[in-house]
């Protein structure tokens, strides 16, 4: 009886082509999500370029009058930023059109995010055994979740810090900074996308740890290269002030941690069903 529940939820055979077809099917009804999102943000030209695209450089984005706050309140004036020396050029011909397509499809996707997931998801979960999609269950909620945090973070931490140190940064007098509408457009999204997956690290440590690939002990045993790499990543991104740095690296260090927590959970909990399996075979 328990092996005839642990079965795939799918009862009807299905070939490959038809498990493309219904693939086909899901990333279609996906893209259509995406493309209809960007078409709206495309329409909103002023107000996506000027208020969210070019909104970290500006000196009175949210995340600078947040941080002069705070330098009021600890007496200091050096997370106040007066000026940010920004100028954009676009040196082909087709610069700003492509970089208005590119941009829209970026936010869609973002915006779009947790339907394409969803998506996917119910193109996999058919598939798997009932105790796997115990396991697995409320996935969509938490990868949509800490995508849409580590976006936040990206956007409102990563990218004007980020801005604003490259945007000072000189290796001469005699150079000025103005950079490509491609480049920038380009970093931010890096940045944002990038913060976005990297906040997926406890669902991949999750999974790692589910088929023993990852373990507490040796997530805590790394713990210190963890420390270095994000303190390197914190003064690269941030003006040279520790402030700026610590706000960097305490979401990813609380992260890392995080991910250990998961990790021993998962460890637990297979160590209690080992456990009760190897009751239940000495009582039959």
């Amino acid at each position: 009886m328990a092996k005839a529940l642990d079965q795939p939820q799918e009862e009807k055979e299905m070939s490959f082509l038809d498990h493309l077809e219904e693939l086909r099917w899901h990333l279609i009804r996906a893209l259509i999500a995406i493309m209809t999102i960007s078409i709206v943000v495309f329409m909103a030209k002023d107000f996506v370029w000027d208020t969210v695209i070019f909104g970290p450089a500006q000196t009175d984005f949210l995340t600078w009058r947040m941080l002069c706050k705070v330098g009021d309140l600890i007496n200091s004036q050096a997370l106040c930023i007066d000026d940010i020396p920004f100028m954009i050029q676009s040196r082909k011909m087709t610069g700003q059109f492509t970089m208005h397509i590119t941009s829209s499809f970026v936010i869609g996707l973002i915006v779009s995010f947790p339907y394409v997931f969803w998506e996917i998801w119910r193109f996999i979960s058919p598939g798997l055994y009932s105790k796997e999609r115990q396991l697995s269950r409320g996935a969509v909620f938490f990868v949509t979740l800490l995508f849409m945090m580590g976006v936040s973070f990206g956007y409102f931490v990563m990218a004007p810090l980020a801005v604003n140190f490259l945007a000072n940064y000189q290796v001469s007098s005699l150079v000025q900074n103005e950079f490509d509408i491609t480049s920038y457009v380009s970093t931010v999204s890096m940045l944002v996308l990038g913060s976005g997956i990297l906040f997926q690290l406890p669902i991949v440590v999750y999974f790692l740890t589910k088929v023993g690939l990852v373990n507490p002990q040796l997530m805590r045993a790394y713990r210190k290269h963890a420390i270095v790499v994000i303190l390197i990543l914190g003064a690269l991104l941030t003006p040279p002030d520790p402030l700026s740095q610590i706000l960097i690296a305490i979401p990813l260090f609380g992260l890392y941690q995080f991910s250990i927590f998961i990790s021993g959970r998962v460890i637990k909990r297979q160590a209690r069903e080992l456990k009760n399996e190897q009751e239940e075979v000495k009582e039959s």
